[in-house]
């Protein structure tokens, strides 16, 4: 008799928070800086949000330490369904590139659902000597470890999406790590790098513009945003390597509150105007259950940490 008591005064409670949600603004927490990717997916989320949930929707950045600074922030946050932590790879990365973390992130996070999977490109700059991927290989075999490869830092899934490819199609690039994509880029259009396996939100702007050349992008097959680039497993088979983004809480939020906020996350995603700007990115929306993102989440912490410890990548 207790325990159905009990049971019913929980589910009593759940249903008080449930009705009672939202009552004040929620806040996403970007676990980088303003202008990336990762910001981008969370205020064009976050308009759509503010009219869904009828609250404010404020967007927080927390960069710092390769996005665990701003995942910790959240792990340890009140779990109340008023803080969001906007997910992307970093946080899969992070698991083996960071030999002691303040908190284990699945284990201290929730997962609420996945937003959307976007391609890295593969970009040489305008004048490269190779003008498709077949000549690039080819090239870098001839030129071992003269062709330098630029990231927007060690650790990153544009650095670690690089040294996959040197990994399986055997060759040997020289990594230049960068302060983020945005110097990164300059250089690589002033010819100062050769190649960089960049977010194609970060990157697409510039291939349109020819100010660089696309030769492949990360994804297992082509990308709409860019149908005539071919895949770079098309030439090596199994390779894939692109970034996602998805939204989690802290550990111990009201599984009536996650619940809800999966269904505003998955009607966000068919919100005719805000699936037009995530494609405008080059993404596929990946809406589903929170054990789905969850899924795909230990999934890639599994992937990356075979290609952290292959490529010696040390947090900086």
């Amino acid at each position: 008799m207790k325990k159905i008591l009990t049971a019913s005064l929980l589910a009593a409670i759940a249903c008080a928070a449930l009705a009672e949600y939202p009552e004040k603004a929620v806040t996403i927490v970007v676990p980088f800086a303003a202008g990336g990717p990762t910001d981008k997916v969370a205020r064009d989320l976050g308009d759509v949000l503010r009219k869904q949930l009828n609250q404010p929707v404020i967007i927080e950045n927390v960069g710092g330490a390769g996005g665990t600074l701003g995942a910790g922030e959240v792990a340890k946050a009140a779990p109340d369904g008023y803080t969001i932590l906007l997910v992307n790879p970093a946080n899969a990365i992070n698991a083996t590139l960071y030999p002691k973390l303040p908190f284990n992130f699945l284990d201290d996070l929730a997962p609420i659902a996945g937003i959307i999977r976007v391609p890295n490109v593969m970009t040489v700059t305008k004048n490269f000597p190779a003008k498709n991927l077949a000549e690039f290989i080819d090239y870098a075999k001839k030129n071992p470890g003269k062709i330098n490869m630029a990231s927007s830092g060690s650790g990153t899934s544009v650095h670690l999406s690089g040294e996959m490819f040197k990994a399986m199609a055997g060759v040997d690039m020289k990594h230049v790590p960068y302060k983020g994509a945005g110097p990164a880029t300059v250089d690589l259009i002033g010819g100062q790098v050769d190649v960089i396996f960049d977010n194609m939100p970060s990157i697409i702007t510039h291939i349109r513009n020819g100010t660089v050349r696309a030769l492949g992008v990360t994804s297992a097959q082509r990308s709409p945003a860019m149908p005539d680039t071919q895949a770079i497993a098309d030439l090596v088979p199994g390779y894939e390597a692109s970034a996602w983004f998805g939204a989690a809480a802290p550990k111990g939020t009201p599984p009536a509150i996650i619940a809800r906020l999966n269904r505003e996350f998955n009607a966000a995603l068919v919100d005719p105007a805000t699936r037009a700007k995530l494609q405008d990115l080059g993404g596929v929306t990946i809406p589903g259950t929170p054990e789905a993102f969850w899924a795909l989440h230990k999934m890639e912490q599994e992937k990356w940490a075979k290609i952290v410890v292959f490529s010696g990548a040390k947090a900086e």
